[in-house]
């Protein structure tokens, strides 16, 4: 949900009696894609360059705060990730494993440098060391499901390098116990995501009153 959304929603659930009014685009549907809109794409931070990067963030930023790189300080932040310990053919060839839809993965190898980190040195992950790792191709982004590449690249990570990578540093983005305890257990994707289908059904009936945007009809 966008800020205009959840600020309807709140107002809704919660009564403030704030005087809220979100000015909707013209002629603009829920599952439009920016590309097909034919606007232009501004960046929205200075390491999302692409719509690509938007599409896939949601899902690999589950592990921005461990110990993978999520490519800033390269020319595709948020669309490659890896670290110096990582053997990019290996975890390519785990997650291609999973045939997850929409998405396939290629090695890569990459060095984060200051000339593409529009941030401070000490910050920039990696900063001048070789890192492998993974580029996600999409090839079917209406049927990708992002959220399931990040769970499906932290239980590879942690399969094969457990020492080097520690699930709990995930706590903070990921903000759900019960997920994070699932993912230090290995379990797999599908046993995880049983435990959210009940939350996310309800959360899909109350959100209705805060959208705005018809659905496109096909």
């Amino acid at each position: 949900m966008t800020l205009g959304y959840l600020a309807l929603l709140f107002i809704l659930e919660r009564n403030f009696g704030a005087k809220l009014e979100v000015v909707r685009c013209e002629n603009w549907t829920r599952d439009r894609w920016l590309d097909e809109a034919g606007l232009p794409w501004t960046n929205p931070s200075p390491s999302m360059r692409s719509l690509t990067a938007a599409t896939l963030y949601p899902g690999l930023c589950l592990l921005e705060s461990t110990s993978i790189s999520m490519g800033r300080g390269t020319a595709k932040p948020f669309e490659q990730v890896g670290a110096p310990y990582v053997d990019g053919v290996k975890l390519a060839a785990e997650l291609n494993a999973r045939a997850l839809p929409g998405v396939r993965f290629e090695p890569v190898r990459f060095t984060p440098s200051l000339p593409f980190y529009p941030g401070p040195a000490a910050a920039l992950k990696y900063k001048d060391q070789e890192c492998g790792g993974v580029r996600a191709i999409l090839t079917d982004r209406e049927r990708c499901r992002v959220v399931d590449i990040g769970i499906e690249l932290a239980l590879a990570v942690h399969r094969l390098y457990p020492d080097k990578f520690k699930v709990a540093d995930m706590g903070r983005l990921l903000g759900d116990e019960t997920t994070l305890a699932a993912l230090q257990a290995g379990e797999p994707l599908m046993q995880i995501k049983a435990r959210w289908a009940d939350g996310l059904a309800k959360f899909e009936q109350r959100r209705r009153a805060a959208l705005l945007y018809p659905e496109r009809k096909l």
